[in-house]
């Protein structure tokens, strides 16, 4: 079943945003995602749980200030 999750990530520049999108194509589970710098958001389609797409992006090391799960 598909997810759609929203997380708000405090990113400063393309790097981070950059990062965040290596990871999220690195994982076969998540089907697509936007990064957007702008917003300040990563929304994220996938099969996968809420967990395993927020600990994915924790790595990274940005700084995760919230999520939610849109459907």
């Amino acid at each position: 079943m598909s997810h759609n999750y929203l997380f708000d990530v405090t990113m400063s520049c393309s790097g981070c945003s950059g990062a965040i999108e290596r990871v999220l194509t690195k994982n076969p589970n998540i089907s697509e995602f936007n990064v957007s710098l702008e917003k300040q958001t990563v929304d994220v389609k996938t099969d996968d749980s809420y967990d395993n797409v927020y600990n994915v992006i924790a790595k990274t090391g940005k700084k995760i200030n919230g999520g939610k799960v849109v459907n």
